[in-house]
């Protein structure tokens, strides 16, 4: 296959405009680093329905009202720790509360938030 000149030149200067906008994509993701606080963890659906003991459909009930804070990157729903220890205080009686504290350890991590 021949290509001249005119047409070279065309795509090349096409191939290099998309490079650069392929370079402020990915610039701007490198600033990205303060976007999370490092000490929080996400969790996917999973992970969260399987933590709460519920349904994935209940999740999405919780999302849907806007008691559950949470995001999405590329079709997958995704919640910050720290949301959903809101969550739970906000929503649990006092012992399921105490009860999930203790299963998954809680007392540590806020109290470390607290202190530092």
């Amino acid at each position: 296959m021949y290509i001249d000149n005119e047409h070279f030149d065309k795509w090349m200067e096409r191939l290099s405009k998309k490079l650069s906008e392929i370079g402020q994509d990915l610039k701007s993701l490198i600033n990205t680093d303060n976007v999370l606080d490092p000490n929080d963890k996400l969790l996917d659906n999973q992970d969260l329905a399987f933590l709460l003991k519920v349904s994935f459909h209940a999740l999405q009930r919780y999302r849907a009202s806007g008691k559950l804070p949470y995001f999405t990157i590329s079709h997958k729903t995704y919640y910050r720790a720290a949301d959903i220890r809101a969550f739970v205080q906000e929503n649990a009686d006092c012992k399921t509360y105490e009860r999930f504290k203790k299963e998954n350890q809680l007392d540590t991590q806020t109290d470390a938030k607290q202190s530092g």
